[in-house]
């Protein structure tokens, strides 16, 4: 197999592919349902070894450099969807999906950002082969995308649903405040309106083309190859969904990954540059000649991103401030998520609730509490449960 992959194995990628994909949709989402831990393992499992032995095949066909390539290309987008959870996990939370219908949000942004990447990734290759200051272009976006990892959040910058897009969508489009199971219409008044699941979607997607414009910069600077760049990014993506449940009570430990990922974005963006360089024809830099510069091979690559992701993986989850996150997290989440359901006058699942968000503030109390008065400002939580509380003495009369 060589760089020029031949149409038919094109077609019967883009085949198993899509196939996959409806497998997903008709045997997991299209029936509303939350997904057992042992699920999403099972599931996740599956779709890493799908992953892993399209690797393996095309070691075996391809050679070892298109196997390496492919195995860098995935594990750097792999990093990057993970990434892309936290701010799924924000969306979905700030407009308090249903635990079960969550999966279909999940499946729209996954098929959304394989569609969004495809188009960038034809049009990075376009560029690539007719621009030869592309190069420099994707290592500037990289370079300055690992800057804005490690400078300090502003408050609205983690993700708030409630942006630009979904103001307009507000605006325009005749829409409940209420869900209807995993609906995108209802009937309200007689008249037939949108859920908020549209809203929802419409977010996700808003997200995912902005998340396009860094991966695919990132993975061009492992790979040309158009066929390995689609495939590793197509793999990385699928699975995302049964990943986001597995690992849901981990996300808000990875409190290190962004300095992981800036580290890599910020290698990679070197490395484009100084591949740019070395190949350079651009008259204003050394007179259009090629700059005799180091650059990085393939097989570099790879063991720097695992190398990186490993560290900053196993000291976020053996550091306090990330056990302490997580569980500042999921009373927030609890708070919210009081505030939001639809008891339908049923006093059980209303003190059930409560009771949950009580327990996990009791957790708390493991934690020192400076550090957690401040971690609590921080994320907002103190305002969550204050409201709930409120709203919980009006509805029982305590």
């Amino acid at each position: 197999m060589s760089t020029n992959v031949p149409l038919w194995v094109w077609a019967i990628t883009l085949v198993a592919i899509l196939g996959l994909l409806a497998f997903d949709f008709f045997f997991h989402v299209r029936q509303a349902h939350e997904p057992t831990l042992r699920e999403a393992t099972i599931w996740s499992a599956f779709y890493v070894g799908v992953a892993i032995a399209f690797g393996i095949i095309l070691l075996i066909f391809g050679g070892t450099t298109m196997g390496v390539e492919y195995f860098s290309g995935y594990l750097l987008e792999k990093a990057l969807s993970v990434d892309n959870l936290f701010v799924f996990l924000v969306i979905i939370s700030s407009f308090a999906v249903p635990r079960v219908d969550q999966q279909k949000v999940l499946l729209f942004g996954i098929v959304f950002a394989l569609i969004a990447r495809s188009g960038f990734i034809f049009a990075g290759k376009a560029m690539i082969d007719n621009f030869t200051w592309t190069f420099y272009l994707f290592g500037l976006i990289l370079i300055v995308t690992a800057g804005k990892l490690l400078a300090p959040e502003k408050e609205g910058d983690s993700g708030d649903a409630d942006n630009f897009i979904i103001r307009l969508a507000k605006r325009f489009l005749h829409t409940t405040d209420h869900y209807d199971g995993d609906k995108l219409f209802t009937y309200e008044n007689g008249r037939r309106v949108l859920t908020p699941m549209l809203l929802v979607m419409v977010a996700i997607g808003g997200t995912d083309i902005l998340f396009a414009l860094d991966s695919i910069p990132a993975i061009y600077a492992v790979t040309t190859n158009v066929y390995i760049v689609f495939t590793a990014t197509a793999f990385s993506l699928m699975g995302l969904r049964q990943l986001y449940f597995l690992i849901d009570g981990l996300l808000d430990r990875l409190v290190y990954l962004k300095y992981g990922l800036s580290i890599i974005l910020g290698f990679i963006g070197v490395k484009l540059v100084l591949e740019a360089l070395h190949t350079n024809q651009l008259p204003f830099i050394n007179d259009g000649e090629h700059v005799n510069v180091f650059t990085f091979d393939a097989y570099t690559s790879l063991p720097v991103i695992v190398g990186v992701l490993t560290i900053t993986v196993v000291a976020s989850l053996v550091s306090p401030k990330g056990k302490l996150m997580a569980a500042v997290r999921r009373v927030e989440r609890l708070a919210n998520g009081y505030l939001t359901h639809d008891y339908e006058g049923d006093p059980v699942e209303r003190a059930a609730k409560y009771e949950a968000m009580l327990a996990a503030q009791n957790s708390l109390l493991r934690f020192d509490r400076v550090k957690v008065d401040a971690m609590m400002e921080e994320v907002g939580a103190n305002w969550a449960i204050e409201k709930a509380e409120r709203a919980h003495a009006e509805a029982t009369g305590n």
